[in-house]
Formats: structure tokens, sequence, C-alpha cells
């Protein structure tokens, strides 16, 4: 059975609730996938799309409705520092969407999918973590020079939103605005919080505010934070912004660097989805370590099953 043909992801939004896909890398890794070279998932678009590609259909499987791209940490100069000229990497990002949209091809399901192209921040092709710190000395001219070229790129290959993910810093978030126009997809912008501030201590209020006048931007939140941080997060997005609010966070577990494990017990449920939903989440899903059957959970909550 193929996809019905999808509506415009914002008339969906305005309809009701839409379901993420959970986080790629463990999926991949649960399926025997190496991740450990510094282009991360990324890494796969070069050497096994089509592992990609059944990382999206099972969370589609799953219930979910939109799958995010491998894309996050997929850049011209982090393609570059793996020996990847310029057109193979521009091929490359092609790639991350075409996979996706496999995926939806292959889904057996009548109802309407969608492939969100991500688009990480600019630590994350430091591989270093500084994406969850931000402050990178860079100023936001200089930090749009970096983003521009990707975007046009993904955006290039027609996927139905650009999800600019794990922001940690206004600045950055100023400079991913200002490439949006004329790009001619809309887009989500979702934060990296933590304790009701960005990872680069702004407060999230005003970090939610530069999005609230941005025509393109058709969602505002927050993932890859704490559940406990996304259910605060998600009222103030919506009251700040006057629009659908965007969710996926972590497990609740925690990377302890020392160790390389993670620590801790999951603490993302689907019992947080209906509060999430009275609060103003319209899109709602899973970043790090939560699977498809966490995502299948969240599709139940939300009326499907």
């Amino acid at each position: 059975m193929q996809p019905s043909p999808a509506p415009n992801l914002a008339d969906a939004l305005a309809g009701g609730t839409l379901v993420l896909d959970g986080g790629l890398s463990n999926q991949l890794a649960a399926a025997g996938h190496d991740l450990g070279d510094a282009l991360w998932s990324a890494r796969l678009l070069a050497d096994a799309p089509e592992a990609v590609a059944d990382a999206h259909l099972a969370y589609f499987e799953a219930g979910a409705d939109v799958a995010i791209t491998a894309s996050y940490q997929a850049t011209f100069e982090g393609f570059a520092r793996q020996g990847i000229d310029r057109r193979r990497a521009a091929g490359l990002l092609a790639v991350s969407v075409e996979a996706a949209r496999d995926a939806v091809q292959r889904a057996v399901t009548a109802r309407p999918l969608y492939v969100a192209a991500s688009v990480g921040p600019y630590g994350a092709m430091l591989a270093d973590g500084s994406e969850y710190r931000g402050r990178y000395g860079l100023t936001v001219a200089e930090l749009e020079r970096f983003h521009r070229p990707r975007m046009e790129v993904l955006a290039a290959s027609r996927p139905d939103v650009l999800a600019l993910e794990t922001v940690p810093d206004i600045d950055e978030a100023a400079a991913l605005l200002a490439v949006l126009p004329g790009l001619g997809v809309p887009a989500w912008l979702s934060y990296s919080a933590a304790g009701g501030r960005t990872r680069a201590g702004q407060p999230l209020e005003d970090a939610f505010a530069l999005a609230a006048d941005a025509d393109e931007v058709i969602a505002v939140g927050v993932n890859c934070c704490t559940p406990e941080d996304a259910d605060h997060a998600v009222a103030l997005a919506a009251r700040v912004t006057d629009k659908p609010v965007v969710v996926y966070p972590n497990s609740g577990e925690t990377w302890d660097a020392t160790a390389r494990a993670w620590t801790g017990r999951p603490t993302f449920t689907a019992s947080r989805v209906a509060g999430w939903r009275e609060a103003g989440a319209r899109l709602i899903g899973g970043c790090c370590r939560v699977g498809p059957e966490a995502i299948a959970d969240v599709a139940a909550a939300v009326g499907r099953g």
C-alpha cells in the first residue's frame, strides 16, 4: 500500500498531532552498524544508504509520521576532513533525503508520511560535544556562511521540512533563520535545552521569541534534552510564539563520558504525551536512545493503534 499524498505539513499540524521518529543512531547501532566515525550516522550515506532507509522504515512501521534524515552531522567541512570532495558531499546530502523517501515508498500504510531534512548545529561538525555548549566564538554572519550551502542543497532535495535541530545558542538560531527566506521549504526550530535555558545559557523565552515572526518556521520547540526539561519548554514555546510546538527529548539516561556508557534509567514514557499535547505540542517523538518501541507507544498515546 502506498502512502496517501501528504497535505502541506503546516496544514497537517493545524489538523492534529503528528508523530516523529526516534533516535536514528541507536536504531542503526542496534542493526549492527559501527558509528564510531567522526561523521557518525552520516558515514552510512556513503557506505550503506540502504541501512539508513531501513532505519527510517522501522520508525514508520512503529507509527511515526515524520522521518528525520541522517544529515545532522553531514556538512561540507566534515566530509572534507574525511577526504570527500564538495561535489560528492552535496550528493551525499541529497542521498539523506532520498533514503527517507525510499522508506516512505516502502512503508505499508495509507497515512501521509513526511521527510524532515536534519540541519544540525555547527558543533556537530566538530564532533567534540560543543553542540551542547554553543558559544563557538563565531559571529552570526560566520555561522550563516557555514549553514547556507548545505541548507541550500538539502532544500533543493525537496524534503517536506527542514529540521533546524539541537540548536544550543540564540546566535546560531539567528544564523539559521537568516538562511531560510528564499529556500522554498518550511522549517522547525528546535533547541537543546537544560533547566529552562539554551545550552549556551540564554533564557528559552528569548530563544523561542526569535522565531515568533519567522513565517518560514512552522513549529518551535526542544529536542535532545531530558523529558523533564521538555515538560517545561513545551508550554513556554507555545506561549511565546503562538506556533505549534515540536518536542523530541532523549530517553532520560545520562552519558558518562569517562566510562563511555549510558547510566541511569529512562524517563521517556508515553505518559508524558497527553501533557505535551495539552500544552501545545503537535510534533512529538524522541531523540537519543528512544527507539521504535517507544515511538509505537507515542503513536498509541495520540490515538493511533
